[in-house]
C-alpha cells in the first residue's frame, strides 16, 4: 500500500504555515492573483498575442522613454503570474500612473522582443491604499 499524502490548500492551518515559509515576493504574488481572479480579469501568464484582454496588478516601474520622434509612457504591470508592459504612445507622463499604483487595464496583447505589450490600453487607477 502507498501512502498518499493529502492537503487541503484553503486549510486555516495550510495558510498559517504558508505566511511562515513562504517569501514576501510569494505572498505578494499570491495575494495579486487571487485579487485578478476576484476582479474576473484575465491572468497575464494565460494572455496571448492579438487577444484583447482585461488584466489587473500593479505597476512596478514607470518609465518615460523620449524618442526622437515621438515620447512614450512605459509601465510594468504585475499581476502575480506574469508582468505586461502598459505603453502610452505619444506621453510623457499621466496623472496617477505611478510606482505602486494598482490598475486595471484593457487592450490587446502585443509582443515586442518576446515580452507582452499592450499599447494605449485603456485604464481605471485603483484608490490607493
Amino acid at each position: 500500500m502507498t501512502p498518499v499524502a493529502t492537503r487541503h490548500f484553503g486549510s486555516p492551518l495550510h495558510r498559517l504555515l504558508r505566511r511562515f515559509t513562504a517569501s514576501d515576493a510569494d505572498l505578494d504574488a499570491e495575494r495579486l492573483q487571487r485579487d485578478a481572479a476576484e476582479s474576473g480579469c484575465t491572468p497575464v501568464r494565460d494572455t496571448e498575442r492579438g487577444q484583447v484582454v482585461a488584466v489587473t496588478g500593479r505597476l512596478r516601474t514607470v518609465v518615460h522613454t523620449p524618442r526622437t520622434n515621438l515620447p512614450t509612457l512605459e509601465a510594468e504591470l504585475y499581476d502575480g503570474s506574469d508582468l505586461v508592459t502598459l505603453v502610452w504612445l505619444g506621453r510623457r507622463q499621466i496623472a496617477g500612473i505611478e510606482p505602486g499604483r494598482t490598475l486595471t487595464a484593457r487592450g490587446r496583447i502585443a509582443v515586442r522582443d518576446d515580452r507582452k505589450v499592450m499599447y494605449n490600453p485603456y485604464y481605471e487607477l485603483e484608490a490607493p491604499r
